[in-house]
């Protein structure tokens, strides 16, 4: 199993790409979230949609939805290339038509389509489960936006990271070995709110953390000031991500201050774990 970065910025980065994932098992290649410049980042792996078997939505956001109408269309229009698996919460999911693909993919000459001619869908429950291969991804709903007295749903994932090595048996040929495996918190888009997620992160061997380094905070992400008053045990399991491009001149220093601060460091574009 793969675990890797394809972006590591905030939703309006120009220099590390969007912060969405790619898990590998295999030949099957599975997004979670698709931003909207998800097409340079594939390409950046020597990658593009025919590599892509499944894509998980966390919420509505551009940089985390906005490149599906990209595999929607690419996708469809090649025959070679079966259906995409897009999975995610059922209100995520309803509202992703209506509200944000709707306008550019309805229509194809001569005909009007749904996401279900685009995608094999898999809405979940409250509190769902789903399994990309042999792995299962548990959603946590988290709070990232209220709209009013509402909160957006929005859900990070739960799941154990099993990461193999090659080795080499005594009678010669390479085997596969895998190691232990991990319990991954990815909290995609999050406030910082740790009384709500602190048994998620008391259950995690990694957690990847979204981390806001603006100097002006936007109260919807959980900003590195705020991160920092985390206890010792917790930033010692956390990779930081999502942040802003102010720091990508001084990448190598902010990564030094953080690992000083506790913190496991700011994950980089195309880190495999």
């Amino acid at each position: 199993m793969i675990f890797k970065a394809l972006g590591t910025g905030s939703a309006f980065t120009l220099k590390n790409y969007q912060s969405n994932y790619l898990v590998q098992i295999g030949d099957k290649r599975f997004l979670i979230d698709c931003g909207g410049d998800i097409r340079f980042a594939l390409r950046d792996q020597q990658l593009s949609y025919k590599d892509i078997t499944d894509v998980y939505v966390s919420h509505l956001h551009n940089d985390h939805v906005g490149g599906l109408e990209y595999l929607a269309f690419c996708s469809y229009f090649d025959p070679s290339k079966s259906k995409i698996r897009l999975i995610g919460h059922k209100r995520v999911i309803e509202e992703l038509w209506s509200s944000t693909l709707r306008g550019g993919l309805k229509s194809i000459q001569g005909k009007m389509v749904n996401l279900n001619d685009y995608f094999d869908i898999l809405c979940l429950e409250d509190n769902g489960c789903f399994a990309f291969e042999d792995i299962a991804f548990k959603l946590i709903q988290v709070i990232h936006v209220m709209d009013g007295y509402a909160m957006v749903p929005s859900f990070g994932l739960m799941f154990n990271y099993y990461k193999t090595y090659e080795g080499e048996a005594l009678s010669g040929p390479i085997i596969l070995k895998e190691e232990q495996s991990q319990k991954v918190f990815l909290t995609t888009d999050c406030q910082f709110c740790p009384e709500q997620i602190k048994d998620f992160y008391k259950q995690s061997d990694i957690i990847i953390q979204d981390c806001e380094t603006s100097k002006f905070p936007s109260g919807v992400h959980a900003h590195y000031d705020k991160l920092l008053t985390l206890p010792m045990d917790i930033k010692n399991k956390m990779w930081l991500t999502h942040y802003q491009d102010n720091i990508t001149d001084t990448f190598k220093e902010r990564n030094e201050q953080a690992i000083v601060d506790g913190f496991k460091g700011f994950m980089s574009k195309g880190y495999i774990l």
